[in-house]
């Protein structure tokens, strides 16, 4: 068992959550879904009302099992509820659903708020609530798209997708020859799909890029290509958020595709952020601390 404060200050300090000041994607995207729902400033801790990454709600002070997921989809936060006991702790890496759409099937709404009831659970039951969202995304040894990498075995040979804060969000290495097909299979089984999202006509891969989460801008795209890459991975390669911005981005990619020379591959943004989760941030948990269960929840599905 471990005191909740003793955790919260490892995690705040493991990924420099003050550093990064205000979350730049959900300092604006969480007041805009909950917008006249309900007071969301009440249910969540101070800290986080101002950084929007860090303890997100505070439970018992005694921490015996962690749980581990992506996205607070509403399947993930019943399961915590029913499997979670007082002072257990929810460490994810969105504090909203991201429904970015499925390529073979309906597209998504975007940022999704959660449910006022199943906050109120997890409250009344003294459960706690932790994420970590852009301090994730560009730590070096605990990121996102390092997670990638490690399980592609990937020898990494540049960084890119540079900000001045923050530091480097894209990773650039190199693959055991392979072909396309075979790293797509590949990627299915890595991440659980039925299925990726591709483009692109690269035959053979022996250099990769890789970007978690929301990858589908071509700016990006070119900064690979240009150092290299046979393949473009990311967790999204199209946007399909059923809105003038998603149809927007998603011709861009469109167009961006058939002119270059690199495949691109999509894995699901919610399957790219989780992996870390299963592969770094659990033995992370076990190495540190004292707990009884660490427990992943993963989504019943990837492509939203």
């Amino acid at each position: 068992m471990e005191n909740l404060l003793n955790i919260v200050h490892q995690l705040d300090e493991t990924f420099k959550i003050k550093n990064f000041g205000k979350d730049p994607a959900f300092s604006r995207y969480i007041p805009q879904v909950y917008e006249g729902k309900f007071d969301w400033r009440k249910k969540f801790e101070p800290e986080f009302n101002e950084f929007f990454n860090g303890l997100m709600i505070k439970g018992s002070p005694k921490v015996k099992n962690i749980f581990l997921a992506v996205f607070p989809t509403k399947h993930v936060l019943e399961r915590f509820i029913e499997k979670g006991e007082s002072g257990d702790l929810l460490f994810m890496h969105h504090p909203l659903l991201m429904e970015s759409g499925d390529p073979n099937g309906q597209w998504g709404r975007g940022f999704v708020p959660i449910e006022e009831s199943l906050l109120d659970q997890i409250i009344s039951k003294g459960l706690s609530v932790y994420t970590c969202h852009i301090p994730m995304d560009y730590h070096e040894s605990l990121g996102t798209s390092h997670a990638i990498a490690e399980a592609l075995n990937v020898d990494i040979t540049d960084r890119f997708i540079h900000d001045e804060k923050y530091g480097y969000i894209g990773i650039i290495g190199n693959l055991q020859p392979t072909k396309s097909e075979d790293l797509s299979d590949n990627l299915k089984r890595i991440f659980d799909l039925p299925y990726v999202d591709f483009e692109g006509r690269k035959k053979e891969i022996n250099k990769v890029a890789i970007v978690a989460g929301c990858g589908d801008k071509t700016q990006w795209m070119k900064l690979a290509e240009d150092k290299g890459a046979d393949a473009y991975i990311s967790g999204e390669i199209h946007c399909h958020i059923d809105n003038d911005y998603g149809r927007k981005r998603f011709e861009e990619v469109i167009e961006y595709a058939s002119q270059t020379n690199m495949s691109l591959i999509g894995v699901s943004h919610a399957a790219s952020e989780y992996l870390v989760k299963k592969t770094l941030m659990a033995p992370w948990f076990e190495e540190n601390f004292d707990l009884e269960t660490i427990n992943l929840i993963p989504q019943k599905d990837w492509w939203l």
